[in-house]
């Protein structure tokens, strides 16, 4: 498989980890679009949210929750943060294992989709 991610999974490429457990990977962006940018993924390959099954349900809630608890330790809780997955080609998706981004640490500009 030639998932990048799946390859920051592995370790075969590094990667600035903030958070691991394991069923969840959370790290910083290569190319941050706010003071905080942060990438959190399942470690089991799922090309996009259209591919979520029934039972990983349990995995997504769970990012959602590790998402909210950095936002928290980072400081970012008060103020407010976004959490944003794009999902294939014409909704932005440029990886395709899917992932969300976790963006603060700024005013963000008001979301005109």
């Amino acid at each position: 498989m030639d998932c990048i991610f799946c390859k920051i999974i592995q370790k075969e490429i590094p990667a600035q980890i903030v958070y691991e457990d394991e069923e969840i990977l959370a790290f910083k962006d290569i190319r941050p679009m706010a003071p905080v940018h942060i990438l959190l993924i399942p470690k089991k390959h799922i090309s996009d949210i259209s591919e979520i099954l029934p039972e990983d349900a349990g995995l997504i809630g769970r990012i959602h929750l590790v998402a909210v608890n950095l936002a928290r330790e980072l400081g970012m809780e008060e103020e407010g943060f976004r959490l944003v997955n794009n999902c294939k080609s014409n909704g932005g998706q440029e990886v395709f294992h899917v992932h969300f981004h976790l963006l603060g640490g700024r005013k963000l500009g008001a979301f005109a989709g």
